[in-house]
């Protein structure tokens, strides 16, 4: 019995799709037109513009550390990183957002890290392994909705 109603419905869907295709088919470059909306829609949600501040890989305060600056923002948000290389090879990475941010990770391959936020948007990452590198944040933005925010990867 099961399989006789199965054949019905599939039937029955089948006359409805030829029908609809009859009376408003879809436009011939639909699929194309909804593959690049939506590859679009990720790389503007996934991908903040990354813009290189500076990169002075001079000593700051002594002739062993380097230093480098980093900004992203996705138009909304913006967040500027300051990473240092000391003498023990670890990262400090010092950082500012300019949004209501809730939480703040660093996420480098499986591990991540949690920060504590300061005033002025502040947060730091202590003792961080040299490799690639993301920050992922949950900010409240100015309309009260809380959404994520996440940088692209880049090394430190």
């Amino acid at each position: 019995m099961e399989t006789e109603d199965f054949a019905a419905d599939a039937a029955l869907f089948a006359r409805m799709r030829a029908m609809w295709d009859e009376i408003d088919p879809a436009p011939a470059d639909l699929v194309d037109r909804m593959v690049a909306a939506v590859a679009v829609e990720d790389l503007s949600r996934e991908y903040a513009l990354l813009t290189l501040v500076s990169a002075d890989l001079a000593a700051v305060r002594s002739g062993e550390t380097d230093a480098l600056t980093l900004q992203f923002t996705d138009g909304d948000t913006s967040i500027l990183l300051h990473v240092t290389a000391p003498e023990d090879r670890q990262r400090r990475i010092d950082g500012w957002v300019d949004a209501a941010a809730l939480a703040v990770k660093l996420v480098q391959g499986d591990r991540e890290w949690s920060a504590e936020l300061g005033a002025h948007g502040r947060f730091a990452f202590e003792d961080v392994k040299p490799g690639v590198s993301r920050i992922r944040m949950v900010v409240r933005d100015e309309a009260g909705e809380i959404r994520e925010f996440q940088t692209p990867q880049f090394e430190v």
